[in-house]
């Protein structure tokens, strides 16, 4: 739910001129939100690395049924952890996703089969979606496995038919309200260099690679548009927008350059591969102070107005218009939803 700032717009506010720093507690009100800024892949393959998971400060755990896992291990890892864990010692559930392998393997049967019988799971990351009847096939499989809390369901985009497919994708509905998953994020998964195809993959499904010829480099721009469709598909039908992993997982700069360039198209996260890209991904996918300041000024300014029974308004040259007022709104409750202090104007 976004802070409103109709809930400020209250003819007792006290209009004094300073500016101070309150606590996240403050008389603004306390708006929990569950922030998703980083989704960390853990394979299932290995012992080493789930254990290291279970220390994460990951927004999202992805534990990996698919391209992480050779395939000889991939029938044993539907049935190793977090299925396998004691539950008392995984994060949350809202936490933790299972990315599972993709409806064409021999795998994804088993795959669903056993995380709808384990409740330590909140989501499912699938892999190739290639149209909104790939998300009815994975629905119908969640459904016939049986009840179980609500899962939800994150779409990777990886071919450019899923590109072509975005809108339809996007705007996916399950037929089963309850039992057949909830789509609740898109991620930009663009499989640009063939250095490893499944045998499972179908002719009909090319990777990005294989049927748009894309050839990465540093700058990203040819990455541009179908980046763009998935942030704008995600928006419009109230999605999360994740970015593409960043594969130069060592140079921690270039990563933090990748995030600041995915948050300025509006991406709201951003795929990890090892644990040492967390820490940047989460600082960078959040409102900068100045840009926290600026939205607390707008919110106030907004209740002064109101408070006043003043008409049209401005700030620092700009007219405030509603779109401003609710991104203020989305920066705030971002902000408060990771912790930081945010600033009170008070106006005499």
């Amino acid at each position: 739910m976004l802070f409103s700032s109709s809930l400020l717009l209250k003819p007792k506010l006290k209009l004094k001129c300073s500016l101070r720093w309150l606590n996240t507690q403050s008389s603004l009100g306390n708006f929990a939100v569950s922030l998703k800024r980083s989704y960390l892949y853990v394979p299932c393959s290995s012992d080493r690395m789930l254990g290291k998971s279970l220390t994460t400060n990951s927004d999202m755990i992805i534990y990996d049924l698919e391209d992480s896992v050779p395939l000889r291990n991939r029938q044993n890892c539907s049935e190793s952890p977090p299925l396998g864990f004691p539950r008392g010692d995984l994060p949350p559930r809202e936490r933790v996703a299972v990315r599972v392998n993709d409806i064409t393997t021999p795998f994804f049967w088993d795959d669903i089969t056993n995380i709808v019988s384990s409740k330590a799971v909140g989501s499912l990351v699938l892999p190739k979606v290639h149209s909104a009847e790939d998300m009815d096939t994975v629905s119908n499989a969640i459904h016939a496995a049986g009840d179980r809390p609500p899962l939800g369901l994150v779409a990777s985009i990886e071919s450019a038919r899923a590109s072509w497919n975005i809108g339809a994708i996007a705007g996916w509905k399950s037929n089963f309200s309850r039992t057949g998953g909830k789509l609740m994020a898109l991620l930009a998964s663009l499989t640009l260099h063939p250095h490893f195809i499944s045998p499972y993959e179908s002719i009909n499904s090319p990777t990005d690679c294989a049927d748009t010829a894309i050839l990465r480099s540093p700058s990203r721009l040819e990455l541009l548009y179908t980046r763009s469709q998935i942030v704008i598909a995600a928006k419009a039908f109230g999605l999360e927008a994740i970015d593409m992993v960043c594969v130069n997982y060592k140079d921690l700069d270039y990563l933090q350059d990748e995030c600041r360039d995915g948050r300025q198209l509006g991406f709201t996260g951003k795929q990890a591969i090892h644990p040492i890209q967390v820490d940047v991904i989460q600082s960078t996918f959040v409102p900068t102070a100045a840009e926290i300041e600026r939205a607390a000024k707008i919110v106030h300014k907004m209740a002064r107005v109101h408070a006043l029974n003043l008409g049209a308004t401005g700030l620092e040259g700009e007219m405030i218009d509603k779109p401003m007022i609710l991104q203020a709104d989305k920066i705030l409750n971002i902000a408060r939803a990771a912790n930081f202090k945010i600033p009170q104007v008070d106006e005499s």
